[in-house]
């Protein structure tokens, strides 16, 4: 396997600052923009000089451990936070919200980890749930249960009854309906915190097959996630964080699936955790081996140059200006 250096992903490694990766031939401007987009609480630096670009009919992957920022970037592009620093524009416009509402006017919708749903509700409860459908001052139940009905077909979710709570849904059902009513209410740009994060491999197949009609649908969809087996099949585009900073931006076409994953594993932590437990002996050594040989498998050893060593040592910099 060539090592990341050697690809044109290489030569986009942290601390080199990744440009915004274009249009990637696509007409029109992007739904959505940052442009060195960054983020403080006080002292704490939360996210620094962050590129990112959302197009239609694309799927925008951003991934990074716990603490990496991803939650801060939803923040921003979902309307609860304002960037501190940098641009945020939607559709070519700078925008500058000052609540979530006002994002979802502009067709910018969050599904949030916990879906915010109301588990002894019916399915089509949920879907309406803040805006229903009323008819001479009531709500017009079998108009709401046909159009949910409807959008979940369009979906591809065939549900045996919309009247059954949504507690008695699976994981992954769930979601696609909290997908569904998004896209429902006009949405353009879907955000999705972590969808498989609490799911089994079969449930988040089927989340992941949803992400791709609702790109196929035309939206724009930004997965966050830090499994990168499940951001690389449905991805076109990666944004790789760690502790608030860039450390690759990467089309498709520049980047493999293990450069992927190897750069999201972090080859300086790994290689040294590798020579601690090798110092160890024993039967730690023996698994510190077997950790050094995972990394020089990846390409990402110390020795060989490669980009989460060089992301490492932009982030350990970076993270000297933090309290």
């Amino acid at each position: 396997m060539s090592t990341p250096q050697e690809t044109p992903a290489g030569r986009h490694r942290a601390g080199q600052d990744a440009p915004p990766a274009g249009n990637g031939g696509r007409s029109g401007v992007p739904l959505v923009r940052l442009v060195n987009a960054g983020k403080r609480y006080g002292a704490v630096i939360a996210l620094h000089d962050i590129n990112m670009e959302v197009g239609a009919g694309e799927v925008t992957c951003v991934l990074g451990d716990n603490g990496a920022g991803k939650s801060t970037l939803i923040k921003i592009i979902g309307g609860l936070h304002q960037p501190s620093t940098g641009t945020y524009e939607v559709e070519g416009t700078p925008v500058h919200f000052s609540s979530p509402r006002e994002a979802l006017e502009r067709g910018i919708a969050t599904v949030y980890q916990d879906l915010a749903v109301v588990a002894l509700m019916p399915v089509w409860r949920n879907f309406f749930l803040g805006n229903e459908v009323r008819k001479g001052g009531r709500m017009n139940i079998p108009a709401m249960k046909k159009m949910c009905k409807d959008e979940l077909l369009a979906m591809g979710i065939d549900l045996r009854d919309v009247d059954q709570p949504i507690g008695t849904l699976s994981g992954g059902e769930r979601q696609c309906v909290a997908i569904s009513r998004a896209v429902h209410f006009g949405a353009k740009v879907l955000i999705l915190d972590e969808p498989t994060a609490a799911l089994g491999v079969k449930q988040s197949g089927v989340v992941l097959k949803y992400i791709i009609q609702a790109r196929e649908r035309g939206l724009g969809v930004i997965f966050i996630t830090h499994n990168p087996h499940h951001a690389y099949p449905v991805g076109d585009r990666f944004l790789l964080l760690n502790r608030g900073a860039s450390i690759g931006n990467y089309e498709k076409s520049q980047v493999t699936r293990e450069e992927l994953t190897g750069l999201m594993a972090g080859g300086a932590e790994l290689e040294q955790l590798s020579h601690e437990l090798e110092s160890a002996g024993g039967a730690a050594a023996d698994i510190g081996r077997v950790m050094e040989a995972d990394v020089e498998e990846l390409g990402i050893s110390h020795e060989a140059g490669g980009g989460s060593d060089a992301a490492s040592a932009a982030t350990s910099q970076e993270g000297s200006s933090r309290p």
